[in-house]
C-alpha cells in the first residue's frame, strides 16, 4: 500500500481534519476577515492632520496645499489661474518661492511619507516652478487691509525681517525696516553667491513685499550707531530685531590669528557686493556646511592671476572694504581649491546636492579631517595649513596623533559658524551676544520687543521666514492687548475647510434656534448650519506613513530638474543660475505623486470599494476640497472597508462606541 493510500484510509477511519479547531472564531484570511463588520458601530468620520512635510518645514507651509493646486485637485476659484493660485498659497507662509526653492535644503523632502513608496516628491522643483512663474508673470500679492494705528521698527531687512514685514502688513500694521547695509536682502543677497540665488528674481520678490505699501525702508543706517534706539522706540509702537549674525567664527588654532586667515561670511559678502572680483591660487576652506560649500564654489569661479597687485588680495579687499580694479583682458587661471571638514561626506551638514556639485566643478573635498595649526612666515602670512585625521571623545573632535598632513594655502577661509555683531546694542544680548526669546519671541527683558532669525540662533532661511511670520503673529497680540496664548503642537499654516467653503460660496448658512421648544430641537443631522462628518486634527498631529495605505501607489521616478553645472575647465567665471527649472508639464507630473497625506485626493476607492453603497460622491454644485465624499450612515454597517483602502489616512473609523 502506498504512502497516498495509507494516510486516506486514516483519514476515513478517524476523521481528523478540520478547516476550523473547535473554539476558533475569527477568520485567519484577511481578504475574508475584512468584510466582517466591526462589532464597535463605529462609521467613517472624515480627519484631517498635517503631513510630515509641512510638519518638518520651518517656514511651516501649506506644501500640501499648493501641490493639490498645481496637479489640478484642488481647483483655483474664478478668475485665476492655476499657477497664480499656487502662489498665493505657497507664499502664505513664505514670500520667497523662487528663492526657497533654489537654496532651501528641504527637511520637507526628508520627511516626506512618499520615501516609503519610492522617492520623496520634489518639492524645492515645484516651488521654483510657482515662485519663477509668478516672476515672469509678474504676480502680485493680494491688496493689503486698511491701515491699523500701530507701526512697527523692524532692525534688519533680511529674510525675517522682510517675512515679517510682509505678514504684519497683511495683519493692517505698517513697519518701517531699518537696514545698515546699501540694500535688503541679508544672507540671500549678501551670503549666497547671485548663480544660486539670481539677483533680479531676488529684487522682484523683495519688491513684491514693498508694494504692498506702508512698508518704509531706511538703508545705510545702523540702529544703535547712527540712530540711537530710543528714537526707534518713541517713535514705534513695537520693536522687532532681525539683524542676524554677520561676525564669523576663526579658527580655534595657533597661526589663524594670520592676514590671509578669513571668515566664510567675510568672503562671500565681498564677492556679493562685487568688491572680490579675483581669487588665490591655492585655497582651503574649513567647514562642511552649505557656507563652506559656497566659499569653495565662488574660489574656484574666481580663479587667480599672476602677479596680483598687493592692495588687492582677496584678503586686502575683505579687510580694506574696497574693490578690485582687475582689468578685462587680464588672463584668469585655475585655483587650486581644498575643503577639510570633520565629517565623513554622508554626515557633511551640506546638501548633498551642493556636495556632488563643488567636486564636479574641480574642488578637492578632505574628509574626517581635523585643522591643527596654520603655517606662517615672517610676514604674518599664511603659507600652509596643518590637518590631522580625528576621532570623537565625548563628542569632541580628537586630532590621531602621528596622521599630520600639509596643505599649502595662499588663502585660508573659515566656514565653521557665525557669531553676533551686537555693538552699541550690547545690553540687549546674553553673554554670547544673541538675544534670548520666550516662545513667543518676544524679547526677554525688554518689553514691547520681539527678535526673530539667526540672532535667535544660527539656522536656515527658511527658519528665519517662519520665525517672522510667528513674530509678526506675537505683535497683533501684544498690540490687541490679548493673551499669549499657547502655540499649536504642529505650528505651520494649515488648510481651513471652513476658509475653502467660503472660498467656493459653500458656507455654512447662519444657525438660527427653533422659535418653539429651542432646547427640544438640538439635533444637527440635517442643519446646513454645521460642517458634517469633519474633524481638524492638523494643530495636533502629524499622519506618519504607517497610517496610508500604500499599496495604493505605484512606483514612479521622481522628475528632476536639470543642471547647469560647469566642469573643472569650465568653472572660472561661471555665474549662470545652476538650476534648470522644471516645465509646466513636468511640474504637474512632479506635483502629481504627492501621496496627500492626511487629506482627500479624490481616488474614489472608497466608493469603489463600500459593499454597502454607503459612501458617494458629493453632488458636484456642493462639492469642494475635503468635501469630495460623504457617507450615509443609515446604509454603513461599520466595515471599515473604506478606511482600509483610504490611501491618505484621511477616513478613519469614529463616532461609535
Amino acid at each position: 500500500m502506498t504512502k497516498i493510500e495509507q494516510t486516506v484510509n486514516l483519514m476515513k477511519e478517524e476523521n481528523t481534519f478540520k478547516r476550523y479547531q473547535e473554539g476558533d472564531h475569527t477568520y485567519k484570511d484577511f481578504s475574508k476577515q475584512i468584510f466582517n463588520e466591526d462589532k464597535s458601530h463605529k462609521c467613517p468620520t472624515y480627519i484631517h492632520k498635517t503631513p510630515p512635510c509641512q510638519g518638518s518645514c520651518p517656514s511651516g507651509e501649506d506644501i500640501r496645499g499648493w501641490l493639490q493646486i498645481v496637479r489640478g485637485i484642488e481647483k483655483a476659484p474664478e478668475g485665476l489661474s492655476m499657477s497664480e493660485y499656487a502662489f498665493r498659497r505657497s507664499t502664505t507662509a513664505n514670500p520667497f518661492p523662487s528663492q526657497m526653492g533654489r537654496v532651501c535644503p528641504a527637511p520637507c523632502q526628508s520627511g516626506c511619507n512618499r520615501n516609503e513608496v519610492d522617492d520623496y516628491v520634489g518639492i524645492n522643483a515645484v516651488e521654483q516652478f510657482i515662485g519663477d512663474k509668478a516672476f515672469k508673470e509678474n504676480y502680485s500679492f493680494e491688496k493689503a487691509p486698511k491701515l491699523n494705528k500701530e507701526r512697527v521698527a523692524i532692525i534688519g531687512g533680511g529674510p525675517a525681517g522682510l517675512s515679517a514685514a510682509f505678514q504684519l502688513r497683511k495683519m493692517g500694521y505698517a513697519s518701517t525696516i531699518f537696514e545698515e547695509r546699501e540694500d535688503l536682502g541679508g544672507m540671500m543677497r549678501y551670503g549666497i553667491p547671485n548663480y544660486r540665488t539670481p539677483r533680479d528674481i531676488l529684487d522682484a520678490e523683495i519688491k513684491r513685499i514693498l508694494d504692498l505699501g506702508d512698508i518704509e525702508v531706511v538703508l545705510n543706517k545702523r540702529v544703535g550707531k547712527d540712530i540711537p534706539m530710543d528714537e526707534v522706540e518713541n517713535s514705534h509702537d513695537a520693536v522687532l530685531w532681525t539683524i542676524g549674525c554677520w561676525n564669523g567664527k576663526a579658527l580655534p588654532i595657533e597661526g589663524s590669528d594670520a592676514e590671509n586667515c578669513l571668515s566664510g561670511v567675510a568672503f562671500l559678502e565681498a564677492f556679493c557686493q562685487g568688491r572680490l572680483k579675483v581669487g588665490s591660487k591655492k585655497v582651503v576652506c574649513v567647514g562642511g556646511g552649505d557656507t563652506s560649500i559656497d566659499v569653495v564654489s565662488v574660489a574656484r569661479r574666481l580663479g587667480h592671476i599672476s602677479n596680483l597687485n598687493p592692495q588687492e588680495t582677496p584678503e586686502a579687499v575683505v579687510h580694506g572694504y574696497v574693490a578690485q580694479d582687475v582689468s578685462e583682458s587680464a588672463v584668469k587661471e585655475g585655483a587650486e581649491v581644498t575643503l577639510t571638514s570633520l565629517f565623513q561626506k554622508e554626515e557633511m551638514t551640506a546638501a548633498e546636492q551642493e556636495v556632488n556639485d563643488a567636486i564636479h566643478e574641480g574642488v578637492t573635498i578632505i574628509n574626517g579631517v581635523i585643522p591643527v595649526r596654520v603655517e606662517k612666515d615672517e610676514n604674518n602670512r599664511a603659507v600652509a595649513l596643518i590637518i590631522s585625521e580625528c576621532t570623537f571623545e565625548d563628542n569632541k573632535p580628537v586630532p590621531v596623533e602621528g596622521t599630520e598632513k600639509r596643505i599649502e594655502a595662499d588663502l585660508i577661509v573659515s566656514a565653521i559658524g557665525q557669531s553676533p555683531d551686537i555693538e552699541g546694542l550690547e545690553a540687549l544680548g546674553n553673554d554670547h551676544g544673541f538675544f534670548d526669546v520666550d516662545d513667543f519671541y518676544r524679547h526677554k527683558t525688554k518689553e514691547g520687543h520681539f527678535v526673530a532669525g539667526d540672532i535667535v540662533r544660527p539656522h536656515l532661511l527658511t527658519t528665519a521666514i517662519g520665525q517672522g511670520s510667528i513674530a509678526s503673529q506675537s505683535i497683533k497680540s501684544f498690540f490687541e492687548n490679548k493673551d499669549f496664548k499657547r502655540r499649536p503642537k504642529v505650528d505651520v499654516h494649515h488648510f481651513n475647510l471652513l476658509d475653502k467653503l467660503r472660498e467656493t460660496e459653500l458656507e455654512p448658512e447662519t444657525y438660527t434656534a427653533p422659535i418653539e421648544n429651542p432646547d427640544l430641537q438640538r439635533g444637527t443631522d440635517n442643519s446646513k448650519a454645521v460642517i458634517h462628518n469633519y474633524e481638524d486634527r492638523s494643530a495636533q498631529e502629524v499622519i506618519p506613513s504607517t497610517e496610508l495605505f500604500l499599496g495604493h501607489f505605484k512606483h514612479e521616478d521622481r522628475v528632476k530638474r536639470g543642471e547647469a553645472v560647469p566642469t573643472g575647465d569650465e568653472v572660472i567665471d561661471h555665474y549662470e543660475d545652476r538650476i534648470i527649472g522644471l516645465s509646466e508639464e513636468d511640474a504637474i507630473k512632479e506635483a502629481s505623486r504627492c501621496m496627500s497625506c492626511g487629506m482627500c485626493f479624490e481616488c474614489d476607492n472608497c466608493v469603489i470599494y463600500c459593499p454597502q453603497d454607503a459612501v458617494f460622491r458629493v453632488k458636484k454644485d456642493v462639492a469642494t476640497m475635503g468635501r469630495y465624499v460623504d457617507t450615509d450612515y443609515d446604509k454603513c454597517i461599520g466595515c471599515h472597508i473604506c478606511a482600509d483602502v483610504c490611501p491618505t489616512g484621511y477616513i478613519k473609523m469614529g463616532l461609535g462606541e
